[in-house]
């Protein structure tokens, strides 16, 4: 059964589609947002908890301590075994999310450089000399493509792109797959496309629900406990503003949040608006999602 791609910005309905989608087509959904891989960071993530699944599978989601940093390559290779698994049982999957590499080192062919400690140490170091804005900055002089696909908070990442051009000698986006170099060649991808004024509200209203909702007692809990650790799971939007209000950094982790998730959501648009295999709709979205899919 050939695999269903649902894409698109935060806040946009991907979870309920692929609900909706997966009762259709008696399928299972694997997860492709990077937060909802963490144990314990419920409320701002917007996981699907078990309570809303509606008796559908769900994978990738909870499989990982906040102490533990995930990686695109290691999702490629989990990804896809669950993926595959789903297939070998007649089943179709459907891979839902917003974290785009992910969603791309899934779907095609990508092969990840080794790492180099000397190289990673060096410019970690360099980064506690310069600052983190100094380092994306120079990602964005040697990589403009991957600068537009990485958070410029997400440091990690950001030494990550550095290392591999180092390595390679060649952009960070030359080890993205060539057009046509496909694992799942007959993914259908579905992107949803909201009004920007509609999603920014939505966003707001998420946003707040999760403070509603006891976000700033989740992370206090998670600290305590030592499990903040990662330094993934730590840029977790609503999460790092949370910290960061703790240590003085911010006047208001509410607006602070709504801040970065909108301009996270404008990072997904333009990384998902470069994949030109993407069928955009618009809402209603499950009749249009159906007839794309007959």
């Amino acid at each position: 059964m050939s695999l269903i791609v649902i894409c698109g910005p935060t806040a946009s309905g991907k979870s309920q589609l692929a609900i909706d989608l997966a009762k259709e087509f008696d399928s299972e959904i694997v997860n492709a947002d990077t937060m909802s891989l963490y144990r314990n960071m419920n409320i701002g993530t917007a996981k699907v908890m078990p309570d809303e699944r509606q008796g559908i599978a769900h994978h990738m989601i909870d499989v990982l301590d906040p102490s533990e940093d995930a990686n695109v390559a290691w999702f490629q290779r989990e990804a896809r075994k669950v993926i595959d698994d789903i297939i070998a049982r007649g089943k179709r999957p459907i891979l839902v999310g917003g974290t785009g590499l992910y969603i791309k080192a899934v779907v095609d062919e990508m092969n990840f450089p080794e790492t180099n400690p000397e190289i990673r140490d060096r410019l970690n170091a360099e980064a506690e000399e310069i600052g983190k804005e100094a380092m994306y900055k120079r990602l964005q002089e040697l990589d403009p493509a991957a600068a537009i696909a990485i958070d410029s908070q997400n440091l990690r990442r950001v030494i990550r792109a550095l290392e591999v051009i180092d390595i390679t000698g060649k952009p960070y986006t030359a080890n993205l797959p060539q057009e046509g170099a496909m694992y799942y060649p007959d993914a259908t991808w579905i992107g949803l496309d909201v009004p920007r004024e509609v999603l920014d509200e939505r966003i707001k209203i998420r946003a707040m629900k999760m403070f509603e909702d006891g976000l700033i007692e989740e992370v206090r809990d998670l600290v305590i406990d030592g499990l903040m650790s990662g330094t993934t799971a730590r840029l977790g939007h609503g999460y790092a503003q949370i910290i960061e209000f703790q240590m003085g950094l911010n006047m208001d982790p509410i607006e602070e949040t709504i801040i970065v998730t909108r301009q996270y959501a404008r990072r997904q648009e333009t990384w998902f608006k470069r994949e030109k295999r993407i069928n955009w709709i618009e809402a209603p979205f499950l009749p249009k999602a159906l007839e794309l899919l007959k």
